[in-house]
């Protein structure tokens, strides 16, 4: 089995960073894609960024990009989402998740809060 631990989050003000980690317990990950998705108060949940623990390929959502930076250290099982110039509109739930290369997201961790206050 594979228990994710997200940490970092809390209540910053806009302009402020903050660094979010996921700590990746049990089974090897490494064919996997790693994740973060956040989701907003009456809003769908919106993938942020992924990285690949293979290679280290990584995308970000295009309103997050040149602001946050996805990461991964493999020795210490965790993946990082660096959030720069924080908005009040990133205020969320962060989720870190891990999918099969080809699958589906199958593992989730319980979230972290990020709030930014204007």
């Amino acid at each position: 089995q594979v228990q994710l631990v997200e940490s970092g989050g809390g209540l910053v003000q806009d302009g402020d960073s903050l660094r979010l980690s996921c700590v990746v317990s049990g089974r090897t990950l490494s064919n996997y894609i790693m994740g973060w998705f956040r989701q907003a108060p009456g809003k769908e949940r919106e993938s942020v960024a992924a990285i690949a623990w293979s290679g280290g390929n990584t995308v970000h959502l295009e309103s997050v990009k040149g602001r946050f930076t996805v990461s991964a250290d493999y020795l210490e099982r965790t993946v990082y989402l660096q959030m720069n110039s924080l908005k009040p509109e990133d205020t969320a739930l962060y989720y870190c998740a891990a999918r099969f290369l080809s699958g589906s997201w199958e593992y989730w961790g319980q979230g972290t809060q990020v709030t930014v206050s204007s």
